[in-house]
């Protein structure tokens, strides 16, 4: 989007013709946002999601705790919103460090 402003000169010419300076401006857009979900499985202990939330999404031990039983009791849960390239990398990051500690955790992204 942008916004147009006119700047009218106080002086006119010789013939009293009023000169105008157009300025255009664009208007930043905000980035989509995507939010990150962990989904729930049968088989990854409930301490090792914590864990997941606490280092990878900075939450502190209660309020991980509450998340993963949400997954847990729901199925799914979201538990960050962010931009295409953070979510990503979230993403990738959680399914690594499952993969690392042979649990089959899943992490997967969706437009908010």
């Amino acid at each position: 989007m942008t916004q147009t402003f006119i700047q009218m000169s106080g002086q006119g010419d010789e013939d009293g013709d009023v000169s105008a300076i157009v300025k255009t401006r664009s208007k930043t857009k905000r980035p989509p946002l995507y939010k990150v979900l962990l989904l729930n499985d049968d088989f990854t202990p409930m301490e090792f999601v914590v864990a997941v939330l606490e280092r990878f999404f900075g939450m502190n031990h209660a309020q991980a705790f509450e998340i993963m039983l949400t997954v847990h009791k729901r199925g799914l849960a979201v538990v960050g919103v962010f931009t295409h390239e953070i979510a990503e990398t979230k993403v990738t990051q959680v399914m690594d460090f499952a993969r690392r500690h042979q649990h089959p955790l899943q992490c997967t992204m969706e437009k908010e």
